[in-house]
């Protein structure tokens, strides 16, 4: 099992290590404007002069806080609502109208009702955040509890289990592979949005130095905030992976 693994990450770094070697060779013969595409080598100092005395690496604090905190409340809120709608089959249909209004709605147009309610704040960062992650796992987690084995719940009314006995103790387990997916999806929707909510409010972090860069005509700076907005989501998107191996390891014993 272990060797398809290795050979698969070798695979996965030669890729890797071609585009780089493209991308530096694309740079040192000027196929494109250096103003508009420094090479690998120049985009690394970029990124270390950052860390060093850039102040990169509180940008990149304050994005991640943001997101951890917007994805935090999103994934509560969502799966609390989705909790209730899912498990009631009366009030999904008379809810399911107002979700379906309010699902296309994109996170970012709602960013200047944001500003207008609570100034270009870190409040209204987190509040435009919440509202766009927590579709996916609102929706996730009562598609969830709609898909719930019938045969569970009769056993639970046989057995006299309350309601939130009926959700704790039999549809949150059933539903978690969906929650945990929707879970996983909000994560890349509140790094999207912190991004967007820094550039466009003009908030300390990550989007912010990408806008600026690109304003000053800071080719390699931009490039390196873009690679690490890159490796960031790349290191959320394996942590919640591992946490859903963890957390599902049973479904693999069945």
């Amino acid at each position: 099992m272990r060797l398809p693994r290795i050979l698969s990450l070798a695979a996965s770094l030669l890729v890797a290590a071609t585009l780089i070697w493209l991308w530096q060779l694309i740079a040192d013969h000027r196929l494109v404007n250096p103003v508009f595409l420094p090479g690998p080598n120049r985009t690394w100092r970029a990124l270390v002069a950052g860390f060093d005395h850039g102040g990169l690496a509180g940008k990149l604090a304050a994005t991640l806080e943001r997101m951890f905190w917007g994805w935090l409340i999103a994934s509560f809120a969502g799966i609390g609502l989705g909790a209730i709608v899912g498990s009631s089959p009366g009030l999904r249909a008379y809810i399911a109208p107002m979700l379906e209004f309010l699902r296309p709605l994109p996170a970012s147009a709602t960013i200047p009702v944001a500003i207008a309610v609570f100034g270009l704040s870190d409040g209204m960062v987190l509040v435009v955040i919440a509202f766009g992650a927590m579709w996916p796992v609102l929706l996730a987690t009562i598609h969830g509890f709609t898909v719930v084995e019938p045969r569970l719940y009769e056993v639970t009314r046989a057995l006299g289990f309350s309601r939130s006995k009926v959700i704790w103790k039999v549809a949150l387990p059933s539903a978690s592979p969906d929650i945990i997916a929707g879970m996983r999806l909000g994560l890349t929707v509140s790094l999207i949005l912190s991004i967007v909510c820094e550039m466009i409010a003009g908030r300390n972090g990550l989007g912010n130095w990408i806008l600026l860069a690109a304003r000053s005509f800071r080719a390699p700076d931009l490039y390196a905030g873009v690679i690490l907005l890159g490796a960031l989501g790349y290191a959320t998107s394996t942590a919640i992976a591992t946490f859903e191996s963890r957390l599902l390891s049973w479904r693999s014993r069945r």
